[in-house]
């Protein structure tokens, strides 16, 4: 009697095992099954890691201001803080609450501080960076100064940026953004692309919904006549109600203008196609600075600035001639834009390495010892030769490029542009190629 209890209890026990192992087994395969079936599932999880990394993102930028801000404050008085203008603190991040949208945008966002590039790393450019400091930075970072005096002293809706390739356009854009201290949001087309109808206009919408929350800021499209490019007949649907909200939002009924003064946010553009530029869009960029192809003056000081960490060679020939000659440089770098010199400095560089390399190919290099170094023995690096002015041009057989076409029709463009509304001060001179004197 008691082991036939036995044997009823054991089956009783094992069919609720069995019973129970099978719900388990169930809800697992019927959850798996149930994720594959949800079109959302990866989107939900994508979105996810991008508020994560949004977050993070934002933290850095805020502690960084915070920092600031408390900095500032140890070293003034109570009558300065009393007067000091607070538009420009930036929310703390537990009070910034960002849709989905927005998270997207957010993570465009750069800090001032992971910008290396500064107005001191440009040359040639001066008279446009005044006008920069002048019309840009200096209402974004003193705007109770500009607005005391006038409303129309403000910074401009938009800038554009328009010349040749390789002049220096983007170089620009990064310097403003570290120099003004201001958000630099750089935005991409890819950013607003999407597949579905209608989400590419709620990320324009959170372009300019973030850009309030994080202002002053900075709006950088690069090649801007690709995104916001003239509006033709056989134009997709989508793309020109993109375009519609973008100009709606940057100066519309939708832009943001309270009592307290207008919005400090700045559409910064930067184009070597300005005609391919739709006219309301640049009706809505007041402030246009041409950069063009360098003159002989500009590429002296480009070579100099680039030239300022290298070693060269500051011998003179039997000929009387110097080793390195920046007034014939300059003179073949004639038609040749800044990014066209960096790179021919970068080749005429590797001109002296290359012929150590082969000089002491096949030489064994015994290590240099404690003693060897108190002796004073040359370094490899100390024994490569400086540069010359040959190392450019003459050993080489590349030779500047020479004026094309498109580079005729770009100028082109820049020159009769600047003479249309053209408030910069850039420089329009015609270039003589190739017989430009020094």
């Amino acid at each position: 009697m008691a082991s036939s209890d036995n044997r009823h209890w054991a089956h009783l026990i094992q069919e609720v095992i069995i019973g129970a192992g099978t719900l388990i087994s169930c809800f697992y395969i019927a959850r798996q099954l149930l994720s594959r079936l949800d079109p959302d599932a990866g989107a939900k999880a994508e979105s996810q890691k991008k508020a994560l990394a949004a977050s993070a993102r934002l933290q850095s930028i805020f502690g960084g201001n915070q920092k600031q801000i408390e900095d500032n404050d140890a070293y003034s008085s109570d009558e300065e803080d009393e007067g000091r203008d607070r538009s420009g603190v930036r929310p703390e991040k537990e009070d910034l609450v960002l849709n989905s949208y927005e998270q997207t945008i957010a993570m465009e966002v750069v800090s001032p501080e992971e910008i290396p590039v500064t107005f001191n790393d440009i040359g040639g450019l001066d008279s446009i960076i005044d006008d920069l400091r002048e019309s840009i930075i200096y209402p974004l970072t003193h705007p109770h100064l500009y607005s005391a005096h006038s409303s129309l002293l403000s910074a401009p809706s938009g800038v554009l940026l328009y010349g040749p390739p390789g002049c220096g356009k983007t170089m620009l854009a990064k310097a403003l953004a570290r120099e003004s201290g201001a958000c630099f949001i750089n935005l991409h087309i890819s950013t607003l692309t999407e597949k579905w109808y209608g989400d590419s206009n709620k990320l324009v919408a959170a372009v300019f919904s973030l850009a309030r929350k994080l202002q002053p800021t900075i709006v950088f499209i690069d090649e801007i006549d690709a995104v916001l490019g003239q509006r033709r007949s056989g134009e997709h649907e989508a793309s020109g109600m993109v375009k519609a909200e973008f100009m709606t939002h940057w100066d519309g009924l939708a832009s943001s203008t309270t009592k307290a003064g207008a919005q400090r946010i700045c559409i910064l553009g930067a184009t070597n196609r300005i005609q391919d530029i739709d006219e309301a869009i640049l009706r809505r960029l007041p402030k246009k600075f041409p950069v063009n192809l360098p003159t002989a003056k500009q590429r002296r000081q480009i070579f100099e600035l680039t030239l300022k960490d290298t070693r060269l060679d500051q011998s003179t020939l039997p000929d009387g001639k110097k080793a390195l000659d920046l007034n014939m440089l300059v003179r073949l770098s004639a038609g040749m834009s800044g990014s066209d010199i960096k790179e021919a400095c970068r080749d005429a560089a590797m001109v002296p390495v290359r012929e150590y390399i082969k000089s002491t190919r096949g030489q064994e290099r015994k290590p240099r010892d404690r003693r060897d170094r108190q002796r004073g023995a040359a370094t490899p690096a100390e024994e490569v030769r400086g540069l010359q002015t040959d190392d450019f041009f003459g050993r080489r057989s590349a030779a500047p490029p020479a004026r094309t076409e498109s580079s005729r029709a770009s100028s082109k463009t820049v020159e009769d542009s600047s003479e249309v509304g053209s408030t910069g001060s850039g420089s329009t001179e015609e270039v003589e190629y190739f017989d430009d004197p020094a």
